[in-house]
């Protein structure tokens, strides 16, 4: 009791005496403090309303002045097997232009500006996404501006030659920039989906640019932006002022061009061919200047994974966060915190190698597990032979501590991803389109925690049983052929000896 009352004045050098109270103590005098907390959980779970033309309104709680909200349509470039390719690449561009109500773009952005909005468009393989982030309180002119954009664009023929500027540019730039992901990206899918749904072009070919014109987007937008193929999501508002807001500008709307019920819709599901495709080029222009990048050769090899729908897309995920891997750069050995696989065996191990990097693409209804590894065009045969022996340990034993770490680090990138708003609108817009529902953080980081080292030994059994995709770009002189590096995939055992006998 002594410890906890009032003890002997002690003088401070402001001249004023103060008890001296254990920090374990209340404070006397003091009112007892009163946390804030959530009282149920239903405040936070994401919230799906389905209106009467199909469409479908999701929300999620985020206190804040600012939102997200934005239009998540199914479609994308896996959907243009019966038009031209390149399509939804045009509707990227052209996206936030001239409309029913608007005269050009640079009144939708004043428009914005009066909310502190920006806007944005991106279309991938499956999904185009139409997003504005802006004041919470013009929650009405933002949803009615994204109706606009989304049902009733002009594409007037001035837009849509500047889009071909623009994709000229694009095309141009993607062969010219030092850094090849995008374009490694692009053959990998191609050569792992030959010609099929996600394995199509993401980028307009050159080709196709002077094709496309209005009466081919109208055609293709009346068979996917349909309302059941929609959902509008929203991060940081009311939900029932997001569904009133959807009832008035997206229900019963006359899209611009008809009212077409997706007579052409492709619902092809993804067919994993396996295969090469190669491109030889000189790999010095890229670069020009007193210090000009090495000319390097670079590879990727994969083979197909899950949808992320099926339950072995969370053993996937961990096993992709084990292999790890990045730029040469950072591979500075113990003390830089590197220890996923790809560093430690990889890049501690060769230094001639500059990258090698793992990556784990999902989709509706496939997926693919992929390594990038570049390197001197002298060294491509050993750099595949080194890679292809990391496919095959992966199904050997599994360390308990490189598995808790790969598992803490996804909980952890996931976590720290979903602090940002944008990107928890575009977590519930792509998952209440897939699936109608979201699952939650926790709910995921509880899958991630019940990983065994049993279920990343069984998908990639089953990953090795498939046939190897392979993208190859650079000078290509040494390298290995297909049927080369299939046979060393299918390799059970890994031993080093009999992949030397194969590359050699």
């Amino acid at each position: 009791s002594r410890r906890c009352g009032l003890a002997a004045g002690r003088s401070y050098s402001g001249g004023g005496a103060y008890p001296s109270v254990s920090l374990i103590c209340p404070l006397p005098g003091v009112p007892k403090a009163v946390f804030a907390a959530a009282e149920s959980r239903e405040g936070f779970e994401t919230r799906v309303t389905v209106l009467e033309n199909g469409l479908r309104v999701a929300s999620q709680n985020k206190f804040g002045q600012f939102c997200t909200v934005g239009i998540l349509v199914n479609s994308g470039s896996r959907h243009e097997a019966k038009y031209l390719s390149g399509i939804s690449h045009f509707l990227e561009k052209l996206a936030f232009s001239s409309t029913a109500q608007f005269g050009s773009k640079d009144e939708i952005l004043l428009t914005l500006e009066k909310h502190g909005g920006i806007c944005d468009c991106q279309a991938s393989r499956d999904t185009i996404m139409y997003a504005v982030s802006a004041d919470a309180r013009g929650l009405d002119t933002v949803v009615n501006l994204l109706a606009d954009v989304t049902l009733q664009p002009r594409l007037s023929d001035e837009e849509i030659e500047m889009t071909r500027m623009a994709i000229r540019f694009e095309l141009e730039d993607l062969n010219m920039r030092p850094d090849p992901e995008p374009l490694l990206t692009e053959m990998i899918h191609a050569a792992a989906f030959r010609d099929n749904t996600v394995g199509l072009n993401r980028f307009c070919p050159v080709e196709n640019t002077d094709k496309i014109n209005r009466d081919v987007l109208h055609s293709y937008l009346s068979s996917y932006y349909t309302p059941d193929r929609m959902v509008l999501a929203g991060v940081g508002i009311e939900h029932e002022h997001l569904v009133d807001c959807a009832r008035k500008y997206l229900l019963g709307v006359q899209p611009v061009w008809g009212s077409g019920q997706g007579k052409a819709v492709d619902r092809s599901v993804a067919q994993y061919t396996g295969g090469i495709i190669k491109v030889e080029k000189d790999m010095s222009d890229v670069s020009l200047g007193p210090t000009p990048i090495p000319e390097l050769t670079h590879i990727m090899i994969g083979l197909e994974s899950c949808s992320f729908l099926e339950d072995d897309f969370i053993p996937f995920a961990v096993l992709n966060m084990m292999m790890g891997g990045g730029g040469s750069f950072s591979a500075g050995g113990p003390g830089k915190g590197m220890f996923t696989r790809l560093y430690l065996n990889v890049l501690n191990r060769h230094h001639w190698m500059y990258n090698a990097t793992s990556y784990h693409h999902s989709y509706e209804d496939t997926g693919l597990l992929c390594i990038h590894a570049s390197a001197d065009p002298k060294q491509v045969r050993e750099m595949v032979e080194i890679i292809t022996r990391e496919f095959i340990l992966m199904a050997g034993a599994v360390g308990e501590v490189e598995l808790e770490r790969a598992k803490t680090q996804l909980k952890s990138m996931l976590m720290m991803n979903l602090e940002s708003r944008p990107v928890i609108f575009e977590d519930v817009g792509r998952q209440v389109l897939a699936t109608n529902t979201r699952k939650l953080p926790h709910e995921l980081c509880a899958l991630i925690s019940q990983v065994k080292p049993a279920d990343i030994k069984r998908v990639v059994t089953k990953m090795l049983h498939k046939k190897p995709a392979v993208a190859a770009l650079g000078d290509l002189t040494d390298l290995p052929t297909y049927e080369h590096i299939q046979a060393a995939l299918s390799s059970k055992d890994g031993r080093l000896p009999r992949l030397y006998r194969l590359f050699r």
